[in-house]
């Protein structure tokens, strides 16, 4: 399976666009409606013109017309072929590329098996389920042995069991087959939970390229930190800089006076300069008015004015005298009200800064270690 290189691609939305995708690796597109994500995806196959380049293991495919380009394409709404039944729905492309008719019946009764559809055989897309129509549409799109596949949403419409457990299965498929991947989605759990890595897509350019744990606690920039829901943005200046920690002031907008706190030193830091930070929910712990906090962490003393469940924690968000902070705490270590004033508190490590630069290999430089001066 080939690695895709896309080199400097342009279009009506693309604006200069460059991405480097592993041979057999899943690489997700992440990003809102109308960012650029399907229209990276017909650039690949060739369904569009765009300027730049598209390579496949280093060759170009920019003169290689959609039809012979090896792509496997399973679009948002799955476009099964109504009239025709599971079976001719999978063995259309084998048809197409006129393979033996013993080569076709044995790739359908492997693909039958490989989705477990085979008593789905020969039944109709009008008989069936969301997810069963999912697993058809996957086996129409790989049974060419396409060496790249792109997916464009395709679980958009499914119900979250009913997703996750598709997703669960896709991703074992995916690794047995070892395909190069292009996965489109606008869901960040879906993004983490399927990608090897993350690409977020926003008005036609990359944002950042990580792997879900990197780009979950250490966004680049603030539309990538509030779209993977860490809405924590503390606009500060760093006023002082010791060996491993700095001391900056947060100016965020309210009634309330700045707050210092203490980070961890970042290379990016310079006294003075003004830097926005961003701490994941998750970072962040609240302990009772009356309990003293640890004395290596922050602690910004709020009030709690809403609280709403969040999967297997409750998200809490505190009023910090202006400027509102949240939290996710485990809903066994929650024993709070609301209105109740607490201490906010995070490690110096939590609060990560919103450089906007791109991290660096190897993985030592994207972790920003205070002993290496590399970028953060």
């Amino acid at each position: 399976m080939p690695a895709i290189e896309l080199k400097n691609i342009s279009n009506f939305i693309c604006r200069n666009m460059s991405l480097k995708i592993a041979d057999g690796e899943l690489m997700v597109l992440l990003g809102p409606t109308g960012a650029g994500k399907t229209t990276l995806l017909n650039i690949v196959s060739g369904l569009i013109e765009y300027e730049g380049s598209v390579l496949f293991d280093g060759a170009s495919v920019d003169e290689i017309p959609v039809n012979r380009r090896s792509v496997g394409y399973l679009f948002q709404d799955l476009a099964l072929f109504p009239h025709l039944d599971v079976a001719s729905n999978i063995t259309y492309g084998l048809k197409i590329q006129k393979r033996r008719v013993d080569e076709i019946e044995a790739r359908l009764d492997e693909m039958l098996n490989l989705m477990n559809i085979r008593h789905l055989a020969r039944r109709y897309p009008k008989d069936l389920s969301g997810g069963e129509k999912q697993r058809a549409a996957l086996a129409r799109a790989i049974a060419p042995s396409p060496r790249v596949l792109l997916l464009d949403e395709p679980m958009s419409d499914l119900d979250v069991l009913t997703r996750e457990k598709i997703g669960g299965e896709f991703k074992n498929i995916q690794r047995k087959m070892g395909v190069t991947t292009i996965y489109v989605t606008h869901n960040h759990g879906e993004a983490f939970f399927l990608g090897d890595r993350v690409s977020v897509v926003n008005k036609g350019k990359i944002e950042q390229i990580e792997s879900p744990d990197e780009l979950f606690y250490h966004p680049k920039t603030e539309f990538v930190a509030r779209f993977v829901g860490a809405k924590n943005i503390l606009k500060a200046r760093v006023i002082e800089i010791n060996q491993h920690e700095a001391v900056v002031q947060v100016n965020n907008e309210g009634p309330g006076q700045p707050v210092k706190i203490r980070v961890k030193k970042y290379p990016v830091f310079e006294k003075g300069k003004e830097i926005n930070l961003c701490i994941h929910p998750e970072k962040i712990t609240l302990k009772k008015e009356n309990k003293v906090p640890d004395a290596n962490l922050n602690r910004i003393m709020g009030k709690i004015v809403n609280k709403t469940n969040n999967g297997n924690g409750l998200k809490a968000t505190i009023d910090t005298n202006g400027m509102e902070l949240h939290a996710v705490i485990p809903k066994d270590l929650f024993d709070f009200n609301i209105y109740e004033n607490v201490w906010v508190c995070f490690a110096p490590d939590a609060p990560h800064p919103l450089c906007g630069k791109k991290c660096r290999e190897p993985e030592a430089g994207r972790k920003c270690l205070v002993t290496t001066q590399v970028e953060g």
